[in-house]
């Protein structure tokens, strides 16, 4: 398998119109992070942030802490758990960090936060790193 950005990615793809154009990402504290806001056309029940568009930011996060190393990886497994609902308008703190690495599978952890630094959703992810 070959993977390649052609800048189309529907988290972080600038070329993407109908994407979430995840941008800014930087190291901090030992976390990788990025921030973004999440507008009404993002929302499931009126208001309220949809769970999918959630799950897409904490798994773009993971994968781009190991993407930020050199390293092409695609999610074998995301698990998500959702604490708090979001509201849309309101910015949130995304951040990734790697857990363990070991072979070919590399495991994460993200966190999206609200404003107050509650935590509002969490994921885990298992990477698998894509070998040309």
């Amino acid at each position: 398998m070959k993977v390649k950005d052609d800048r189309w990615c529907f988290a972080c793809g600038p070329e993407n119109p109908h994407g979430l154009h995840l941008a800014g990402f930087r190291e901090e504290g030992g976390w990788y992070i990025c921030d973004f806001v999440p507008a009404r056309h993002h929302q499931g029940w009126a208001g309220i942030t949809h769970g999918g568009i959630l799950s897409t930011l904490l798994d773009e996060m993971m994968t781009r802490v190991i993407w930020a190393r050199g390293i092409d990886a695609v999610t074998a497994e995301l698990t998500v758990r959702f604490r708090r609902p979001v509201e849309t308008g309101i910015a949130l703190q995304l951040r990734a960090q790697i857990v363990s690495e070991r072979g070919r599978l590399t495991v994460t952890r993200a966190e999206a936060l609200l404003p107050d630094a509650t935590v509002a959703a969490e994921a885990e992810g298992k990477f698998i790193v894509v070998k040309e």
